[in-house]
């Protein structure tokens, strides 16, 4: 059986494009993480989704992990971007859909065997 760590480090590597957040992207439990999935859904790309509110030990350990204390956060290729506040101003800026597309474009060439 795997560890929560082992199952979180599973997750980033497995998800190109990763939120953990409290809720869904259908229906988000905190403000925070509404305006964080709808930033992230404006850049019209596919990301996977984790609920912390579903997932008790993710929501205890991941904070460690990742050195970051509070949801929502977006992960994109293994790496922490943020949480609302950096998202928002990402998305402000255009770099977060320029990152999003990105990272989409490299995942759809992994997956179909394409070197990028």
């Amino acid at each position: 059986m795997s560890t929560t760590a082992e199952n979180i480090q599973r997750q980033i590597s497995e998800n190109p494009i990763l939120i953990y957040m409290k809720g869904t992207p259908q229906l988000p439990q905190c403000g925070f993480s509404a305006q964080t999935v709808q930033a992230l859904m404006g850049c019209g790309e596919r990301f996977a989704f984790v609920n912390v509110l579903d997932n008790p030990d993710i929501r205890a350990e991941l904070p460690k992990i990742a050195n970051w204390p509070t949801f929502p956060q977006l992960w994109v290729e293994g790496e922490l971007v943020g949480g609302c506040d950096i998202v928002i101003e990402m998305h402000q800026s255009g770099e977060l859909e320029k990152l999003i597309k990105e990272a989409a474009q490299r995942a759809g060439a992994a997956e179909s065997g394409d070197n990028a």
